[in-house]
C-alpha cells in the first residue's frame, strides 16, 4: 500500500525553477500556488501534497519528519547542518556563490574584523580557517547596508549578478562556496517510504540530467 508523501519547497525563485522538475516526476499542484495564501497544496499525484514555506525552514521540518522530502539551498543546508537529512540530488537550479564584500575602496581593514551576515556559522568558521578574528552580527536582509552605515566591514552574503552589491557601491571578494539547489530527504522517511519517495527521486533526477 502506498504511504503519502510531503514535501517541503522553498518559496520564491527556487520554488519556480523546481516545479518544472516535480511536473516530470508526475506532481503538480491541484491549486495555482500564485493565487492563494495556503500553505498546503494537493497534487495531481493523489499520494503527495507539498507544504511552501521558508527556505531556511524546510530543513527543519524535513529533519524532525513535517516532511518528507525537501528542496532548498546548499547555504541554508550548511548553515543548519545536516544531522537527520539525506541529501540525494543536486538539482542544479538557483545557482549562484556564496561570498564575502566589501566596499570598492580601501580593501578589508588589518586587524579584527566587524561582519554583518545571516550565515553567522558560516562566517564564523570561513574567517577562523583563515586564522582572522571576526565579530559576526546577524542580520537577516539588505545586508548592504551595513558597511554603508559603517555597521561592519565586510558582509557574507548570497552573490548571484553581482548588481546590487555593485549599485551599493560593494564588491565580491573571497569565494566561500558555490551553491545550488538540494533535493533533502527524512532519514527515517527514506527507509519507511523507499518505495514512494525513490521514484520521484529517480524522475527528478532524470529531468535534471535532461536539461543539463
Amino acid at each position: 500500500m502506498s504511504e503519502s508523501i510531503t514535501i517541503a519547497l522553498s518559496k520564491g525563485r527556487i520554488l519556480e525553477e523546481t516545479l518544472p522538475l516535480l511536473a516530470e516526476a508526475g506532481i503538480e499542484p491541484v491549486d495555482d500556488i500564485e493565487k492563494t495564501r495556503k500553505l498546503v497544496f494537493p497534487t495531481t499525484d493523489e499520494r503527495v501534497r507539498l507544504l511552501i514555506i521558508r527556505a531556511t525552514d524546510v530543513p527543519t521540518y524535513v529533519q524532525y519528519g513535517g516532511a518528507d522530502l525537501g528542496v532548498t539551498g546548499k547555504d541554508v543546508l550548511m548553515e543548519h547542518g545536516g544531522a537527520g537529512l539525506y541529501e540525494p540530488l543536486d538539482l542544479n537550479i538557483a545557482r549562484c556563490k556564496l561570498m564575502t564584500a566589501g566596499p570598492k575602496e580601501g580593501g578589508a581593514p588589518q586587524g579584527r574584523l566587524r561582519v554583518a551576515t545571516k550565515f553567522v556559522d558560516l562566517a564564523r568558521q570561513h574567517y577562523a580557517s583563515q586564522g582572522r578574528q571576526a565579530d559576526i552580527i546577524k542580520l537577516y536582509g539588505a545586508m548592504e547596508l551595513a558597511p554603508i552605515l559603517g555597521l561592519a566591514d565586510e558582509i557574507v552574503d548570497i552573490v548571484d549578478t553581482g548588481n546590487t552589491l555593485r549599485a551599493n557601491g560593494l564588491e565580491p571578494r573571497e569565494l566561500i562556496s558555490y551553491i545550488s539547489t538540494r533535493l533533502i530527504a527524512n532519514r527515517a522517511s527514506m527507509k519507511m517510504k523507499h518505495r514512494d519517495i525513490h521514484p520521484i527521486i529517480e524522475k527528478m533526477g532524470a529531468a535534471v540530467a535532461a536539461s543539463a
